[in-house]
């Protein structure tokens, strides 16, 4: 079992930025990868941006210049650095963990993007 628990979103103006973080209960140098995802009302949740423990990354061509993942395997900890955001960032971001074939998720944490 994995808990994942998010922090760090709020309420920003468009052109602002935020820094998402990503705890989880164990060490994350094992996980195969984790992830941002997001859900936005009315729509389906979507993939922000995932790397797994080789480095790769895989970002939404939408967030792509704007948002960097990262993270550290000391406080078993993943990042994700918002910059530029605007209205159409606004939504529920969700960590996502992927370990032995098993998906894991975090309660979420709400984003909003509004001036």
């Amino acid at each position: 079992q994995v808990q994942l628990v998010e922090s760090g979103g709020g309420l920003v103006q468009p052109g602002g930025s935020l820094k998402l973080s990503c705890a989880a209960s164990r060490g994350i140098f094992s996980f195969y990868a984790m992830g941002w995802y997001r859900q936005a009302p009315g729509k389906q949740r979507e993939l922000v941006v995932s790397m797994r423990t080789t480095g790769i990354t895989n970002y939404a061509d939408s967030v792509k210049g704007r948002f960097t993942i990262s993270r550290d395997n000391a406080k078993n900890t993943v990042y994700l650095q918002m910059n530029s955001l605007g209205i159409e960032d606004t939504g529920v971001y969700y960590c996502h963990a992927e370990v032995r074939g098993f998906n894991y998720w975090g309660q979420g944490t709400q984003v909003t993007v509004s001036s």
